[in-house]
């Protein structure tokens, strides 16, 4: 393989954005047919609509060139791209033998609920957040507990003495950092205090890592198992490249667990379902990210920065009614709508109809997001630009 260029070129369309339209693409062309509005921008789904890395695309090319495509192994490459990376990146020296596949994060999540509760556990989770946390929970059988975050003026911030009380009737948390939606980036005092009351009420963390890779330049994700070896002892941390990199689409995820006990319980979860091989281009596409994915994840950092700066600009000043902050990870936006004085059912017609455009509906997050929306920066300039100006022109039609 070609070695790593020390810059990618994201400062042009053509580079930046790839048409997905007419390839089955969730976010487009599945929001087309369902809204049945042609020109509709959607910025929905959590995936970006970047280009993949080159190393990558190569590496596609040159695995398809043996023209089968049977079963196949994780070998040895695959553990050291991931104890690598982690060390690397994050400061994390793991072992080999902690490391297993998901085929998503999600997937990874249900694994981990049923490994370590029995029905009717207590699940507590953190809205506003990521909905499926409560759907895997009901489905599965567990009850769900909150402990909803607290906005402080600048940002949302874990309520501490709530989590306490909480964690007293909690079997496990699910936590999500960087948080999703709201674009938490925890700190290392907040993550200590977390794993703290969490060791104190013999509450297990399944840790939800999946946008670590996107942090804004003030930044640094650290994952919770990292912080000490009895945090490592009660948490299953899941992580992907498929946020960072454009992969969600290859099923491929890891889980990391240190403890012998919790990791054979994931795994018969996974064996009983049938659900551990993988395929080829998910475990080469990782290995191919983690061994070669530095540079061109710098430049994909400092675009989306430029993405949030611009984009809380614009809404800020140009959209009365309507504001947001700069998120502190994740190409993710949480936006108040509440200003606009319309009901949640009335804000997401004229979101569609009025303004043409596809975000990501609050009230999937929790009761807290009402009134709010989730938008995707994870796109080129000039695709945000159009949405945000349709934005700013509805609104502006809204309030004459």
């Amino acid at each position: 393989m070609k070695s790593s260029s020390p810059f990618y070129n994201f400062s042009t369309f053509s580079s930046v954005a790839v048409d997905r339209k007419g390839t089955c693409c969730e976010k487009y062309d599945l929001t087309v047919e369902n809204s049945g509005i042609a020109d509709i921008i959607p910025l929905s789904i959590a995936d970006m609509d970047f280009p993949c890395m080159p190393e990558i695309t190569e590496a596609f090319e040159n695995r398809l060139n043996s023209q089968n495509y049977g079963y196949s192994y994780r070998d040895q490459g695959f553990y050291s791209s991931v104890k690598n990376r982690m060390q690397r990146r994050y400061g994390w020296n793991i072992g080999e033998s902690w490391i297993e596949f998901t085929p998503g994060v999600g997937s990874g999540v249900a694994f981990a609920l049923l490994a370590l509760t029995e029905p009717e556990s207590a699940v507590l989770i953190q809205p506003p957040v990521y909905p499926v946390f409560q759907r895997l929970a009901v489905d599965n059988g567990r009850r769900v507990e909150v402990n909803p975050l607290h906005w402080d003026g600048a940002r949302f911030i874990i309520d501490f003495d709530d989590l306490e009380k909480k964690l007293k009737k909690a079997d496990i948390l699910v936590l999500c950092n960087p948080h999703n939606p709201t674009g938490r980036v925890f700190s290392r005092k907040e993550l200590e205090t977390v794993g703290k009351l969490c060791l104190e009420n013999g509450v297990f963390i399944i840790s939800d890592e999946i946008h670590s890779d996107i942090t804004q330049e003030a930044y640094h994700h650290i994952p919770i198992a990292s912080v000490s070896p009895s945090l490592a002892d009660i948490t299953i941390t899941l992580m992907s490249p498929g946020k960072s990199f454009n992969l969600c689409g290859l099923s491929t995820s890891i889980a990391i667990i240190s403890n012998d006990e919790l990791h054979k319980k994931f795994n018969e979860v996974a064996r009983r379902f049938h659900l551990d091989q993988g395929n080829i281009f998910g475990t080469l596409a990782l290995k191919t990210a983690y061994d070669h994915g530095d540079a061109w994840l710098r430049e994909c950092n400092k675009y989306i920065a430029d993405n949030a700066e611009y984009a809380a600009k614009f809404i800020n000043q140009n959209i009365p009614g309507v504001c947001t902050y700069v998120p502190e990870g994740t190409f993710l936006m949480w936006v108040d709508f509440r200003g606009l004085g319309l009901e949640h059912a009335s804000l997401k017609k004229f979101l569609l109809h009025k303004a043409r455009i596809e975000l990501s509906d609050g009230m999937r997050y929790g009761f807290q997001g009402e009134g709010f929306m989730r938008i995707n920066i994870g796109t080129s300039r000039e695709i945000l630009t159009e949405a945000l100006t349709r934005l700013e022109n509805a609104a502006r039609e809204l309030t004459c």
